[in-house]
């Protein structure tokens, strides 16, 4: 029971979590359009955003949703909390039409609660979480041959990422910039799973912090973090909101419960119909995020309507005739 227990807490708060971070997508957006309007814009380089107070509203909103989550993750399991970032991608997506003028079409509302619907089929065959005793028992997933050797891909991709595809295709290719946030992404929320756990242990009396193992990850998920918060700002200033919500996080759930199973090993006492049922709910989310990639546009462009031809004589069917032959000819 004790487990179940952790997993509602776990949800109450991502739940919280989401509603502040997807709010601070749409404010911080506002920001970065008021300093790109004064000075050099963050998708070209630019940190005018740094002196607009709309930014800094949107990043305290973020902080205090990242808050929520950073203790959500010390109850549940990544599998369960991650999924409901679906959330934010709502809260972002429902904000914008409203404040950015950034029109959702109704296929994109039937996208959203797409993701809505996936996520909770994920959330309802989770996995309890796992019984840690001690920060040292993290570093010891960390430290296994099959994670290090996933940290060591992560690493080498967003390199590659940051010095070859950023110059040349950052500023068109919105897979570029989120995707340096979603690889990084996957390994700060292993570090903040572990300092959550970290902080949960030493508030019930067994003090954590004297072990160095918990400063690495508290010195690893900071420099994650600004890398992340970096190119963010990046697509958001490059790319519509209501693209960059649902793109980033499908890729950062993606990775993060693949980080989370090979680290914590969740689907190890899992059976064969919960795997699949989870599997079913996540392909159900990336259906709606092609859905509401698909027509992110249709919602800012008013139909255009078909132009209708009138004759209002005999000579100008004949005209209409002659023209349609001689097309059909050449």
């Amino acid at each position: 029971m004790e487990g179940v227990s952790d997993n509602v807490h776990g949800v109450i708060l991502a739940i919280s979590s989401s509603i502040f971070i997807g709010s601070s997508f749409v404010i911080k957006k506002q920001g970065l359009k008021k300093a790109g309007a004064n000075g050099k814009r963050a998708g070209s380089g630019g940190h005018s955003y740094l002196l607009e107070p709309c930014w800094w509203a949107g990043m305290l909103s973020m902080i205090v949703g990242e808050g929520a989550n950073f203790a959500a993750y010390a109850y549940a399991p990544a599998v369960l909390v991650t999924p409901l970032g679906a959330l934010s991608m709502i809260v972002s997506a429902v904000l914008a039409h409203f404040i950015l003028k950034e029109r959702l079409h109704m296929f994109g509302i039937v996208g959203c609660l797409l993701c809505v619907v996936g996520s909770v089929t994920i959330v309802l065959h989770a996995p309890l979480e796992k019984s840690i005793q001690s920060v040292k028992d993290v570093w010891y997933l960390a430290t296994e041959p099959g994670f290090l050797a996933y940290t060591f891909t992560v690493l080498v991709l967003v390199l590659i990422l940051i010095v070859r595809y950023v110059p040349r295709f950052g500023q068109s290719h919105l897979v570029v910039y989120i995707g340096i946030c979603s690889l990084a992404g996957s390994l700060t929320v292993m570090g903040v799973k572990a300092i959550g756990i970290a902080i949960k242990l030493t508030i019930g009396g067994q003090n954590q912090f004297k072990y160095f193992e918990t400063w690495v990850f508290i010195v690893l998920v900071l420099i994650f973090c600004l890398l992340q918060l970096n190119y963010l700002n990046k697509a958001l200033d490059t790319f519509n909101t209501a693209v960059v919500s649902p793109i980033y996080y499908v890729m950062f759930t993606t990775l993060t419960i693949l980080a989370s199973m090979i680290m914590f090993k969740d689907y190890v006492h899992q059976n064969t119909t919960q795997i699949i049922t989870e599997l079913c709910g996540f392909v159900t989310i990336l259906c709606g995020t092609f859905l509401l990639h698909k027509t992110k546009d249709m919602g800012n462009n008013p139909s255009i309507p078909l132009p209708v031809i009138v004759p209002t004589t005999d000579m100008d069917y004949k005209q209409e005739s002659e023209t349609a032959k001689v097309t059909v000819e050449v």
